[in-house]
């Protein structure tokens, strides 16, 4: 069973396709493919929610010290009899935390097109605790669909450390004129062809035998948001334009985002 609730630390790096080929042969001795996909390689299709006002995006982009995101995402080729992952990521303190469920995709579109209103226990979810709070995070912010964001993955768990994943998403693109996910993975490149967003996943540290590696490959670490790279491609002149992904520190917060939106946290109903 898919793991619905955890926390870890997330390092993002920004890398060439060169480098990627380097750094898969150098780990490679203790990596092991993900079981998902082919060689642990497969799509991710994800639909991103915002309010009006750009609150979410606005929050990740202040980087305020609590912030999160909803979305709704499925792998491969689906349908809507597939199953979909509906999931709240949580950020605090460089800590990313995942409450997720697992249900049929057409019944989260059913979800969304009653808005709720059919009372939640009408919904068959894997985790009903974890449904009322995606409900109160998305009744709070008022949040509705807003994008998709697609890429291509490849992923790898640690040989000997369970706690360490790595994976490497390619292709990134985005579209916000159709929303439904069951159409694939397609859109506009938010970012060059040929680079790959890293991300280093581990409950506590990272391994010094990586560090070493990353740091022989000249691997940048950055602060990677695809979903801010994708919404300011997407609404043109209407937010700020940053460029790809950002330097690893911000020069000035932007303004804008939800008051009180730092020390805002969900209530688990």
């Amino acid at each position: 069973m898919a793991i619905e609730i955890f926390s870890r630390k997330e390092l993002k790096y920004l890398i060439t396709r060169c480098q990627y080929d380097e750094l898969v042969e150098r780990i490679g001795p203790a990596m092991r493919n993900d079981k998902n996909g082919v060689d642990g390689k497969y799509s991710v299709t994800s639909l991103y929610f915002d309010n009006a006002e750009k609150g979410i995006y606005f929050e990740t982009k202040n980087k305020l010290k609590y912030r999160q995101k909803l979305r709704l995402r499925v792998y491969d080729d689906a349908d809507l009899n597939s199953m979909a992952f509906f999931e709240v990521k949580q950020k605090h303190k460089k800590v990313v935390n995942k409450r997720r469920m697992l249900l049929q995709l057409a019944e989260a579109y059913r979800y969304l097109d009653e808005d709720g209103q059919a009372g939640l226990e009408h919904y068959k979810t894997s985790n009903s605790q974890v449904m009322k709070e995606i409900d109160y995070f998305r009744t709070f912010y008022r949040l509705r669909p807003e994008m998709v964001v697609s890429y291509s993955r490849h992923a790898l768990h640690g040989i000997h450390d369970s706690e360490l994943r790595i994976t490497f998403d390619f292709d990134l693109r985005c579209r916000k004129e159709d929303l439904h996910i069951e159409n694939g993975p397609y859109g506009e490149y938010f970012i060059d062809q040929n680079l790959v967003v890293l991300e280093v996943k581990v409950d506590h540290s990272v391994p010094l035998w990586l560090a070493r590696i990353l740091q022989e490959l000249q691997c940048e670490q950055r602060s990677a948001s695809k979903f801010c790279t994708s919404m300011e491609l997407l609404n043109g002149d209407i937010l700020p334009q940053a460029g790809y992904f950002e330097p690893k520190l911000l020069e000035e917060p932007l303004t804008g985002g939800i008051e009180n939106g730092s020390d805002h946290e969900l209530v688990y109903i």
